[in-house]
């Protein structure tokens, strides 16, 4: 009896815990949106946050019913920033082609400002 008792209290641990870190997680998620969203102005974003602190549960669910497809699109906009931006990053790191790098040193070439063993030199350069 005792070690069914205890078994079943440790689950009971077990699955408040998972609640409440649930509810953690929605809590913390619900409040990076709130501070996300530029179509709120301050003073919702303070009647938010102020029910939070006093009616906690009830106040992330209605966001979470009230502003969940909102929070969605936030979270794509901020994706597809992030990726535009990532990509933007890598081609100015990554450089040009080999062919783009021929392609200016023949145009450098024919302009006269560098010599033929420049140009050659440069073509070997790009194509290494």
């Amino acid at each position: 009896m005792d070690f069914w008792a205890s078994f079943w209290n440790i689950i009971w641990i077990f699955l408040w815990s998972f609640v409440f870190i649930a509810y953690l997680f929605a809590l913390f998620r619900t409040i990076a949106d709130l501070f996300r969203d530029h179509s709120l102005n301050g003073w919702w974003k303070a009647v938010w946050l102020i029910f939070m602190i006093f009616l906690p549960f009830l106040t992330v669910l209605v966001y979470l019913i009230a502003r969940g497809p909102g929070m969605a699109e936030r979270d794509q906009q901020q994706a597809a920033a992030a990726r535009s931006a990532a990509d933007s990053y890598i081609q100015t790191v990554a450089g040009t082609s080999p062919s783009d790098e021929i392609a200016k040193a023949k145009a450098l070439f024919d302009a006269g400002t560098i010599t033929e063993p420049e140009y050659q030199a440069l073509k070997a350069k790009a194509l290494q």
